[in-house]
């Protein structure tokens, strides 16, 4: 079954990919989307097992893969409660954004490749999820980067779409060598890349040291933070993070499938698959934490300011990715993979909730140009209500609530309880991240359904409204196109007084093929947390269900439910007061954000600008690199190379000729000329010698 399950959506990709317009649209949708069903429909029983006991973890062999010397890598594929997890959240969400897809796409011309990409992507996140050792994880890992690229730069006639595509690849790159170095590391110390045999030889490793660029270093530290480096670049932790947000340029389903199930969970896996390593290192474990705060608090802050639907959502992930890997380096590893897998839900519902308010607005991403749509589409309103709630964390302690109001708390409680200064940071940053949190998803929400339709203002929807048949789907907003960035949050009175009605525009409800994975992925986000609380993160039932998986910290989980009261109700208390001042900003007093920016200009920009890292970057690596290239380009390739080499070669070749040429005049007497002295010389060298 796991065979199946790995390899139905690889086959599909093959069959769609190759098969592509030879096969039609509607075939190529059907093998892929079908494939994705059915891996689905194994997936859950294989879930459910393992919560019910009646699993355990085993390993299934495929064929030997490499020999060579000590390195020994069997292609297997591995099931446990880790496994078990990761394979209901990728195919559960892969499949319904194919299912997504057969609307939001309907009208693109290259939909078999775009469905070949979907599966090809899933494919390399399942081999990555059942990974039995290290190059096969590399392997996976190096599949969902290759995958990623083909669909950021999907729409490769727009220009920003192949510059993100690229941006995404390289900074992938980046993290990906410190992976490497780090899978190298592992297999010189531990002479495998069996991953339970690494796991299990961990702990006598625990004071071992090793040099490193000419000093002696903690062993496990350096493995665990080489491995980590891999982990920031997939999962766009604070640094490794800008190809998040531009990734925003390819098609919505897209976007939803990144950054809710496959690519940016990769990181957080990976480190909660290699727990025991991490384990042995406190001080690769206080990294881990910091990191992730950094993240939370960065991603947060900026969300606040941006304008783009999309983007919102993206610095979203980013922020939550940041809580995930706070948790996992407090050892709360339980809580970490809770949050993922709650996660995936209200995200990915919150990505096609937005494709689907994009649909409506043909196309429109400025949420300055929304306004008042929960009436026109009341569906998507609803769904992104439920998304909006859980990623907030609504709940009522004691009683229910939706699925962030569990795994997002626990991961607050944990930190608390973790006792470590590390853990207090990241417990004052979750704090305070979840207020932002609150206020940025009820700014969004209070934005595009509430207020006065602003849809007159919007440039993009005039154009599509007269040309309904353009394909440039996804147009990201300009917010240099004439506006003033500094009065974005207006409500849209810089731009327009625009009423509803105006210009004979209505917005659409989404087709049904769009709207049911908003509506079952709205029951995943509201009962999702309530469901599986006691498996993830409860001391006695956690123990069982994450046995012989990950580092399950039974004395943290428990630690955690007996926490103070005010620890407990933190995140409530700053989730509502986010909506209350989004409520006063957006709905009541809609000047204040205007007056706001006018006042705290600096501040303002600099949340814009997104700390500024793509201008640094620009200049600390884009420029140089520009210029390095240049300079082998000009100087090397061209100046020298090609100088001296075949353009030198071929110019001597022509004046060569040219001498030649000019010899061969057609006069006897210059043919008998060169024969005398030929003979002249032939003379004179043999009377010499």
């Amino acid at each position: 079954m796991i065979t199946l399950i790995v390899f139905l959506p690889l086959l599909a990709a093959i069959v769609a990919g190759l098969g592509n317009r030879l096969i039609g649209n509607v075939p190529a949708k059907v093998i892929t989307t079908g494939a994705l069903f059915a891996s689905c429909a194994m997936s859950w029983p294989i879930f459910i097992g393992f919560m019910s006991g009646e699993l355990t973890a085993h390993v299934h062999p495929v064929l030997t893969f490499i020999q060579s010397g000590d390195l020994s890598v069997d292609w297997a594929l591995r099931v446990d409660t880790l496994t078990a997890v990761m394979l209901v959240v990728v195919t559960s969400v892969s499949s319904l954004v194919h299912l997504y897809s057969w609307g939001y796409m309907a009208e693109d011309p290259s939909q078999p490749r775009f469905f070949a990409y979907l599966s090809l992507f899933t494919f390399a996140m399942l081999m990555l999820v059942t990974s039995d050792s290290l190059v096969q994880m590399f392997f996976g890992w190096e599949g969902v980067g290759l995958a990623s690229y083909l669909l950021i730069g999907f729409w490769y006639h727009k220009p920003s779409a192949n510059a993100a595509a690229i941006k995404a690849f390289v900074v992938n790159r980046v993290g990906d060598f410190g992976f490497s170095l780090g899978i190298f590391g592992t297999f010189l110390v531990f002479g495998t890349v069996s991953i339970p045999e690494i796991l299990a030889a961990a702990p006598a490793y625990a004071d071992a040291s090793i040099g490193f660029l000419g000093a002696r270093v903690d062993l496990m530290t350096l493995l665990c933070l080489l491995l980590f480096v891999g982990a920031m670049g997939k999962s766009a932790q604070l640094g490794l993070h800008t190809w998040l947000p531009d990734a925003m340029e390819g098609p919505t389903p897209v976007s939803a499938l990144i950054h809710a199930a496959t690519m940016v969970t990769a990181g957080v896996f990976m480190v909660c698959r290699l727990s025991p390593m991490f384990e042995v290192s406190q001080t690769a474990m206080h990294v881990v934490t910091f990191v992730g705060a950094a993240t939370a608090l960065f991603a947060a802050t900026v969300g606040t300011t941006q304008t783009d639907i999309k983007r919102v959502i993206a610095y979203s992930t980013c922020s939550q990715l940041g809580y995930m890997f706070m948790a996992a380096g407090v050892g709360a590893y339980g809580a970490a993979m809770f949050h993922l897998f709650t996660h995936a839900f209200f995200k990915a519902l919150l990505f096609l909730g937005a494709g689907s308010v994009i649909h409506a607005m043909h196309h429109e991403q400025d949420m300055r140009y929304y306004g008042g749509l929960r009436k026109h589409i009341p569906i998507t309103y609803w769904g992104m209500m439920a998304g909006t709630l859980a990623i907030t964390g609504v709940g009522v302690l004691g009683v229910a609530g939706f699925a962030g109001f569990y795994s997002k708390d626990a991961i607050i409680e944990a930190a608390f309880a973790s006792g470590t200064s590390s853990g207090g940071i990241a417990f004052a940053v979750a704090v305070f991240a979840a207020l932002l949190t609150s206020f940025y998803s009820w700014r969004l929400v209070f934005l595009t359904f509430f207020g006065k339709p602003r849809w007159a203002g919007s440039e993009h929807i005039q154009h599509a409204v007269h040309d309904a048949h353009g394909h440039d789907h996804d147009a990201p907003a300009d917010e240099d196109a004439g506006h003033d960035p500094h009065a974005h949050d207006t409500h849209g009175h810089a731009h327009g007084h625009a009423l509803e009605g105006d210009a004979g525009y209505h917005p659409h409800e989404s087709p049904p093929a769009m709207l049911i994975p908003l509506v079952i992925l709205s029951i995943g986000a509201i009962f999702a947390g309530y469901v599986w609380a006691p498996y993830f993160i409860d001391s006695h039932h956690g123990g069982a269900f994450w046995a012989g998986s990950i580092a399950f910290n039974e004395h943290l989980m428990h630690a955690m439910h007996e926490v103070p009261l005010w620890v407990k109700l933190s995140a409530t208390v700053v989730m509502i007061t986010g909506f209350v001042i989004a409520v006063w900003a957006y709905i009541l007093d809609t000047t204040v954000p205007a007056r706001f920016t006018a006042q705290f200009r600096v501040l303002y920009d600099f949340l814009l600008n997104k700390w500024y890292f793509d201008q640094l970057y620009h200049v600390l690596f884009v420029i140089p690199a520009f210029w390095l290239g240049r300079f082998f380009w000009k100087k090397g390739d061209q100046g020298t190379i090609d100088r001296f080499g075949p353009n030198g070669i071929a110019a001597l070749v022509a004046g060569s000729g040219v001498w030649a040429r000019k010899a061969q005049s057609g006069y006897l007497y210059t043919y008998a000329l060169v024969m005398l002295l030929g003979l002249a010389a032939a003379a004179t060298w043999a009377m010499v010698g």
